[in-house]
């Protein structure tokens, strides 16, 4: 889910003015929690340009204390999120890096999202602010830990101007700041309300502490999100009530680009059940049902007859018309039979030169395909939006880049940003499903209906309605070839007919390869002196978007396994030849000999398990996101269906903040690499998908699992991702085994497709 940063530059330089801070909730509470408003300490809430500590220096993202801190007497600590927890465990990792420069325990720390602001965009690199890609703690790390360090230095010198002593003379524990000489302690909680009035100190005369001293980063701190959840507490989009609210259901069209012609039963459901009103939703072509309570909305929704009628005109604001023909099938086909060139992503040495003299014998040629397949989260989409009565909106949404979410909002309403506010709960999943897809999100439908109603509306779209507007993973076709020389590839071109999802997203350029068609395809690190890589343009008659892991999803599926098969071609074992193109590169190295050593050593197989079975295992690697990967899959085939017993994954994220959550989101990126390619296919006919839940698009289910063992290699390179690293090399790895298993090559997800008999 990795927005290209240059295709969205011009949209983060609209954010970048500062806007006040909604305190509603914030003082919501803290006033439930039974906190005084002379209770708060750094000053967070208030808008920034009150507060004395920002006073009129105007100090970069991520230093001004008070946008993020506060402390109650009894030093619990509220912090304040730039990024967006889905389940990733973002909030107890923020905990834990400014917990460890402020010297407080993470388990002491109350989270929640930020509001939207400049003073949140504090991405180091990338674009400012945005929960996804796994940026969110590489991209902050040091200025997250920058922003404790000058919490603590604060506390310090309030603690100073207390005691009437140096402040060389102050050291500090955790929770609490000590006087050494006289014995003397007092507690964050108690020095707070002093420090409120302090300024912040300059950013750059805080020292961050050795990474020895860390009593909290590198640790496995628990989850501090775990209570809420488990008991219930948490609230979501969907959960969220406001006074005098009415719920919202829809029908949409059953392709994108059809209009409502007439409501043919118009009278009869305006008579149902709690129906409130009835409402045309042009720009979306879709008819919503208002009512008291959500489910009469929607068994009245569902009710609706609609005369539906064709696109007319051309497609506009990006926005796609579904052919009534279509098929994904076919379009499979017509990528598969491509001929064309593309445009070069990467290109050294003479690839095509090597390889269109390479005689029969030393060339290996493979097309493989892709799918398109559905984010598939468990929560659905949903969005609440209220007018007061001065104009101003305020909405309730999942996204994970409020700031995009504001400016988007604004160009659609005419609302100065003063007057929206982006409230963002936490996420029940990420996957990519909750970034700025036009047509895919049901905001622009609540705030439509709240603005016609004069009253505040919760929409919540049906699983029903989920499935047909979800914006999806691209398909694509992969032609590539690969010349041998003594027994090892000297020439590779690899040619990938698709559109990238960042291009299908913001629009094609034809001047340049969306980075996101080709990554897990441009860029290896094996040693192949001549490589082309190219992306054939193509585009699809479906909406697309970002999904875990984005094109490395798709495309390290395609370069793992061709690379298996041009080692079979050469007679070498594929194992044996990763570790020949690799044998200059030590990271990658080590981290391959990792895996097969957590795995008890490299089998491939077939063999006998101790159970009877028939087994074989697959091997492959994956550089995605800054972090590298590698696993080994050992699989059977049990009637027919493909068995992944075993996923021994190993991953090198440079440096790490909290391995159990690395490893739970290793699990995590397994068990969504094992659904794809194993049985997740969205398929079309006759413009419709014909999944609409997930009776017709299974998922992964608990019995399927395989059992998953994670090694975390901390090799001190650059720090890099973990939410979606853990995916791509999954794929390719069960795919290999099978193949091995089966005695030939499969070149497509899913397996549930294939003929599974050796």
């Amino acid at each position: 889910m990795k927005p290209l940063t240059q295709s969205v530059d011009g949209q983060f330089a609209e954010l970048t003015q500062e806007v006040p801070v909604n305190v509603s909730r914030r003082r919501f509470l803290l006033s439930s929690a039974g906190l005084a408003a002379g209770a708060l300490v750094l000053g967070v809430g208030i808008p920034l340009r009150q507060a004395r500590a920002a006073e009129q220096q105007q100090l970069p993202a991520g230093t001004r204390v008070p946008a993020f801190l506060q402390i109650t007497p009894d030093n619990q600590i509220y912090f304040q999120s730039p990024f967006v927890e889905g389940g990733q465990g973002i909030f107890t990792a923020m905990a834990q890096i400014v917990g460890e420069e402020l010297d407080a325990d993470p388990a002491s720390f109350i989270v929640e999202n930020a509001p939207t602001g400049a003073d949140f965009q504090v991405m180091i690199a990338g674009p400012g602010r945005i929960t996804g890609g796994s940026m969110s703690v590489r991209f902050s790390y040091p200025v997250m830990r920058r922003l404790g360090a000058l919490a603590r230095q604060m506390l310090l010198q309030a603690a100073a101007t207390e005691w009437k002593v140096a402040i060389t003379e102050l050291t500090t524990e955790p929770g609490k700041v000590l006087h050494g000489a006289s014995n003397r302690s007092l507690t964050y909680g108690e020095l707070a309300s002093k420090a409120l009035d302090l300024p912040v100190p300059d950013p750059d005369s805080v020292s961050l502490k050795d990474p020895k001293d860390f009593r909290w980063i590198g640790k496995s701190v628990e989850r501090i999100d775990v209570y809420e959840k488990s008991t219930g507490k948490a609230q979501y989009s969907i959960d969220m009530k406001v006074d005098g609210m009415l719920h919202a259901a829809v029908q949409h069209a059953p392709r994108l680009g059809m209009t409502v012609g007439d409501i043919l039963n118009l009278a009869q459901v305006k008579a149902m059940r709690g129906v409130h009103s009835v409402h045309i939703l042009e720009g979306a072509g879709a008819v919503a049902v208002v009512a008291p309570h959500w489910w009469d909305a929607k068994r009245a929704a569902e009710a609706v007859q609609v005369d539906w009628q064709a696109a007319k005109g051309e497609e506009q604001n990006n926005v796609r018309h579904m052919p009534a023909d279509f098929s994904s099938e076919a379009f499979s086909e017509l990528l598969a039979k491509r001929t064309d060139k593309g445009q070069d992503a990467e290109a050294k040495g003479d690839a095509v030169k090597l390889l269109d003299a390479a005689a029969p014998e030393a060339l290996v040629s493979a097309t493989y395909r892709t799918q398109y397949v559905h984010h598939a989260q468990l929560e659905p989409p949903s969005a609440l939006a209220r007018f007061d009565d001065n104009g101003a909106l305020e909405l309730w949404l999942p996204n994970q880049a409020p700031d995009m979410f504001l400016a988007d909002v604004a160009k659609r309403t005419g609302l100065p940003a003063n007057k929206i506010t982006i409230n963002s709960p936490i996420l029940g999943g990420f996957f990519g499903r909750h970034f700025l897809y036009n047509t895919a999100n049901p905001y622009p439908q609540a705030i439509e209906l709240a603005r016609k109603i004069g009253k505040p509306v919760k929409l919540i779209w049906s699983r029903e309605e989920e499935f047909l507007r979800d914006p999806l993973r691209p398909m694509a076709a992969v032609r590539l070839r690969a010349a041998l020389q003594d027994k090892a590839p000297v020439a590779l071109e690899v040619i990938s007919s698709c559109e990238g999802p960042t291009e299908g997203i913001y629009g094609h350029n034809p001047q340049k390869v969306d980075e996101t068609a080709v990554e897990g395809l441009a860029g290896k690190s094996y040693e192949i002196p001549n490589v082309r890589i190219a992306q054939d343009y193509v585009k699809n008659p479906t909406m697309l978007a970002y999904w875990r892991s984005v094109g490395n999803s798709m495309n390290d599926f395609v370069y793992e396994c061709f690379l298996d098969e041009v080692a079979d071609k050469a007679g070498v074992d594929p194992y044996e030849m990763r570790k020949q193109l690799l044998k200059d590169n030590p990271r990658l190295s080590h981290l391959l000999d990792v895996v097969v050593q957590s795995a008890g050593g490299w089998k491939r197989g077939p063999f006998t398990a101790e159970d009877g079975s028939k087994r074989a295992r697959g091997i492959a690697m994956a550089s995605p996101f800054g972090t590298e990967a590698a696993s080994i899959a050992e699989v059977s085939i049990e009637n027919g269906t493909v068995r992944v017993h075993h996923v021994w994954e190993a991953i090198d994220p440079g440096s790490i903040v909290n391995p159990a959550i690395i490893e739970a989101q290793v699990n995590s990126a397994v068990a969504l690499g094992l659904s794809q390619v194993l049985m997740e296919e969205v398929v079309y006919k006759n413009g419709k998908p014909l999944a609409r839940n997930y009776d017709m698009y299974p998922i992964l289910r608990p019995y399927e699992m395989a059992k998953v063992h994670v090694s975390i290699v901390e090799s001190g390179a650059k720090m890099g991702g973990i939410g979606e690293p853990g995916l791509p090399s999954v794929p390719p790895a069960v795919v290999n085994a099978v193949s091995q298993l089966l005695g030939r090559r499969i070149r497509s997800m899913p397996l549930s497709r294939e003929s599974l008999q050796g």
